[in-house]
């Protein structure tokens, strides 16, 4: 059995939005994860960046005050702590991922889950 699609979603946010009409649009009914109110897990992360082929930084929206005042722009950090600090504050995740078919993609544009669909 495979596993369901699954999107790591935001309903506040527009892109996380379209994507998630995308899909259902396309008779997918993913598995929604509301990750600000339930957050991946460390190894979560891991396994997201490792199929996202993208490092903690290249996924951490680096723009939001939580980033700066956590000192996350700080080029010594190690990988480990900036998955904690993504676990720990889970704003600080790009929204929305999506997980289907053992692959992932980040949905910004939305368009771009359509290639592991």
């Amino acid at each position: 059995m495979t596993e369901p699609t699954r999107i790591f979603h935001n309903p506040r946010c527009s892109k996380s939005r379209q994507t998630l009409e995308l899909l259902t649009e396309r008779g997918i009914e993913p598995e929604i994860i509301r990750y600000l109110e339930t957050p991946p897990t460390e190894q979560q992360l891991e396994d997201i960046l490792a199929a996202l082929e993208l490092e903690p930084r290249d996924l951490m929206r680096t723009k939001e005050k939580e980033y700066k005042e956590q000192g996350l722009d700080d080029p010594d950090l190690r990988r480990e702590q900036l998955i904690a600090a993504m676990v720990a504050t889970p704003k600080l995740i790009e929204r929305p991922i999506v997980l289907a078919n053992g692959k992932a993609a980040l949905g910004r544009p939305p368009e771009n889950v359509l290639s592991i669909l």
